[in-house]
């Protein structure tokens, strides 16, 4: 019955936020729940949306600092490395207190680390948002910890990456980014480089400096999301986030330089594993304004999506890989186009390798079908709607935005521009983009 009650609500809301899509289209926006935001006199923005969700509520703090920002040779994997840290607690709420009371709250905490930023969420009942910004704010102003702890923590943070290793996917993933990526920190993923993570016990001091110049409010933003009153959840804010002091330091990044070479990374898997090819083309950051850039956008979708050409001979028709995908990262510095595919038989690779090679080349010389380019952007205004049915989905939909651009008008931007995007508009991407001489082959092979 509760199943059925859920699906109900689901559909009446999907009902709603189609409706929404008519209303957006005609007032050329498409967030359809209104935003309400305050930045305090010491930098924090909070981002309060009211929306009918049954009494919950969602309470993200999104710090927009990731791997990106570990610029220091010997000190990567840190802003993952918080991720952890940020649960031991402080004077006033030590790790047991603080878990008590979120055991009794009923809450769903959990928190994660990406390139661009790190995410701590929790979705409670909103009779218990005081009690939230209470202790959210505690732990951001006042994280208290040992070095024995922090000992400890970096060798839990050392077995996590040994076992993401694990995974074929990250392995290949890792190098291919490493060799991408000769002097920007994009070149390390977001747990850091195993040399770095195994000397981290060695850091306690270090770790001070970084969480100091990172975990202030002008680097912080507030999403609450939910049944809640606007007015007086910007006023709880205030009252206990005013005092937290200012203090953030820009980290010096250096940008890539242009890579004018193809460039090869082979990598010898020691576990069983079919094989997997990864493209990796140099790209431009996100740009919601440029329809160069959200005509790459949609690339991704109409050459490696699941209805592109490639998909059918490669997945269906002839069955050789087990899938492909392309995509164009949302990053706050240049990054890359991935392609990339999982190979069946290893005497197929370089013949793999050909065809998406050939399908590159097709957009690069061919504009894709006007019907079809309109088709998947309005499934991509669809797809965007439907994931924000509940507090939760409607904060973790927009973390990423927020992280990079520091606000939510970007989503508006995004599918306004979006919508202006013309088939000689991807044409001209593909050939912007897709550039031979700046891409970067990686190739996985398992022990089997």
């Amino acid at each position: 019955m509760r199943r059925r009650s859920i699906g109900i609500v689901c559909m009446w809301m999907a009902v709603m936020l189609i409706a929404n899509v008519g209303l957006a289209e005609s007032d050329a926006k498409i967030f359809p729940y209104t935003v309400h935001q305050e930045t305090l006199e010491n930098g924090l923005k909070a981002i309060v949306i009211p929306m009918k969700s049954g009494g919950l509520t969602s309470y993200w703090s999104v710090v927009r600092t990731g791997s990106r920002d570990e610029y220091e040779p010997g000190h990567s994997g840190f802003a993952h490395f918080f991720e952890h840290m940020m649960f031991r607690g402080t004077e006033a709420y030590p790790a047991d207190r603080y878990n008590e009371i979120i055991t009794r709250m009923g809450a769903d905490a959990n928190a994660f680390t990406t390139d661009d930023l790190t995410a701590y969420h929790m979705s409670v009942g909103a009779q218990d948002l005081e009690q939230v910004v209470k202790i959210e704010s505690d732990r951001f102003k006042n994280l208290s910890y040992a070095e024995e702890v922090f000992k400890t923590e970096a060798g839990a943070v050392y077995g996590e990456y040994r076992k993401n290793k694990m995974s074929p996917f990250f392995a290949l993933y890792e190098q291919v980014y490493a060799e991408a990526f000769e002097q920007h920190t994009y070149g390390h993923t977001t747990m850091g480089y195993e040399r770095d993570i195994a000397a981290m016990p060695t850091m306690f001091d270090y770790s001070r400096s970084f969480f100091n110049r990172y975990y202030r409010p002008e680097n912080v933003v507030l999403l609450i999301v939910g049944d809640v009153d606007p007015a007086a959840t910007l006023n709880l804010v205030t009252e206990h986030y005013a005092d937290w002091e200012p203090g953030y330091v820009m980290p010096t990044i250096v940008a890539e330089p242009e890579q004018t070479e193809e460039r090869k990374v082979s990598v010898d898997y020691e576990g069983r594993s079919l094989p997997i090819v990864w493209l990796a083309y140099k790209a431009p950051a996100f740009d919601p304004t440029d329809v160069d850039w959200v005509a790459a956008y949609l690339l991704g979708e109409l050459a490696f999506g699941e209805t592109s050409d490639i998909h059918k001979k490669l997945v269906l028709d002839e069955q050789r890989v087990q899938f492909v995908a392309g995509s164009l990262s949302i990053n706050r510095d240049p990054t890359v186009f991935d392609i990339y595919s999982r190979v069946k038989d290893p005497e197929d690779i370089d013949a793999v390798i050909g065809e998406l090679d050939s399908a590159v080349e097709y957009f690069r010389e061919h504009p894709p079908a006007e019907d079809r380019l309109n088709a998947l952007k309005s499934r991509m205004k669809y797809d965007f709607l439907m994931d924000l049915d509940t507090p939760d989905a409607v904060a973790s939909t927009l973390a990423r935005f927020v992280a990079i651009t520091g606000g939510v008008e970007c989503i508006d931007t995004l599918y306004g521009t979006m919508e202006s995007v013309k088939p000689e508009d991807v044409q001209r991407a593909a050939r912007g983009v897709l550039v031979k001489s700046a891409r970067t082959v990686g190739v996985l092979q398992g022990a089997n």
